[in-house]
C-alpha cells in the first residue's frame, strides 16, 4: 500500500515568506489522517513547522505516521526549509515515540502548574517590589539581547533576530512596566535587588485564563543561594493575585538546574518541543 500526502486546499502565503498548507494522509488514495505544515518567518525562512499530524485510529500501527512525517519533511525541503520544528503534547505517547524514532531532538518543554489556593510565603529576609523605571530600562535592554541570541541559535540571522526580539517585547509590554496584565518584580535581599521575574496573563486555550513566566533571572554574584526558587514563589503570588488558575513557562532542554527547580516546585510538562535538520 502506498502512503501519500494530498493537499486539501491552496498554498497560503503571508508576509515575510510565511507559508502554510493542509494535507490529507492517503493510503491508495483513501484519506486516513491529516497533516498541517507551515514555514514560519519568526523562526527564519528556512524553518518549517510540522503543526499537526494525525492518523485515524483504525489506520494506526502500520507505520503510516512515520511515512507521513517523512513525506511532510520532503514538502518542507521543497519550500526551501533546512530545519523542521514540532511540538508534541506530553500525553501523546505515540507522537513522542515517533519524534524520537525519526531523530528529532528535544529543544525544550512547556511546563504548567496549578496555582495553589493560598499564595506562598517568601523566606525570611526576602521580599519583592515592582521594578523602578531605571531598572526596567536596564532589564529591557538586556532581555531584548538575550532573547535575540536564542533566536539566532535557532537559525535566524542576527539583525533579524534582534528586530524580532525588539518587536516581541514592544508588543508584550507596550506601556512598559505599566502594561495591563503584565508584572515585573525585583527580588530584594538586604535592600538590594538580586533578581527579577516577568509574569503576564496568558490564555493557554481560547476562553481559558492563565499566567506565563516570560523571564526569570538571578543576578550574577547572587546565584546558588536559592533566589531562583524565591522568584518562582513571587510568580505564584502574582498569578494568585491575578486570579489565574495555572502558571506556565518554557525550559530549554539543556537547562538541567532550572528543570530540576521547576520539577521540585510541582511543574509538569504539557508540551515537548523538537527540532531536526533537513539534510
Amino acid at each position: 500500500m502506498t502512503t501519500t500526502l494530498r493537499p486539501t486546499g491552496p498554498l497560503q502565503r503571508g508576509a515575510d515568506g510565511a507559508m502554510s498548507r493542509g494535507y490529507d494522509v492517503c493510503v491508495n488514495g483513501r484519506p486516513v489522517g491529516s497533516v498541517e505544515l507551515a514555514r514560519d518567518p519568526d523562526a527564519g525562512r528556512s524553518t518549517g513547522v510540522l503543526r499537526s499530524l494525525g492518523i485515524d485510529e483504525d489506520a494506526r500501527g502500520r507505520g503510516r505516521g512515520a511515512v507521513a512525517a517523512l513525506a511532510a519533511e520532503e514538502v518542507l525541503r521543497g519550500w526551501g526549509c533546512t530545519r523542521v520544528v514540532a511540538s508534541v503534547p506530553a500525553e501523546a505517547t505515540a507522537g513522542l515515540r515517533l519524534a524520537t524514532a525519526l531523530w528529532y531532538a528535544e529543544t525544550g518543554r512547556t511546563l504548567r502548574k496549578e496555582v495553589p489556593p493560598e499564595p506562598p510565603a517568601l523566606p525570611g529576609g526576602v521580599s519583592s517590589r515592582p521594578l523602578t523605571d531605571a531598572e526596567f530600562a536596564s532589564w529591557r535592554a538586556d532581555a531584548v539581547e538575550r532573547y535575540a541570541r536564542t533566536r539566532t541559535e535557532r537559525g535566524l540571522p542576527g539583525d533579524l533576530a534582534r528586530a524580532r526580539s525588539e518587536a516581541d517585547h514592544r508588543g508584550k509590554l507596550p506601556d512598559g512596566p505599566a502594561t495591563r496584565g503584565a508584572w515585573l518584580r525585583a527580588l530584594v535581599v538586604a535592600g538590594a535587588a538580586v533578581g527579577h521575574v516577568w509574569v503576564a496573563e496568558h490564555a493557554p486555550r481560547t476562553g481559558e485564563r492563565g499566567a506565563y513566566v516570560y523571564d526569570v533571572c538571578v543576578a550574577r554574584g547572587h546565584r546558588g543561594r536559592g533566589y531562583g526558587r524565591s522568584l518562582m514563589l513571587v510568580a505564584e503570588q502574582i498569578a494568585h493575585g491575578a486570579g489565574a488558575p495555572a502558571l506556565a513557562l518554557h525550559v530549554a532542554a539543556g537547562n538541567v538546574p532550572a528543570a530540576g527547580l521547576y520539577a521540585s516546585l510541582g511543574y509538569r510538562p504539557v508540551l515537548h518541543h523538537f527540532a531536526k535538520p533537513l539534510l
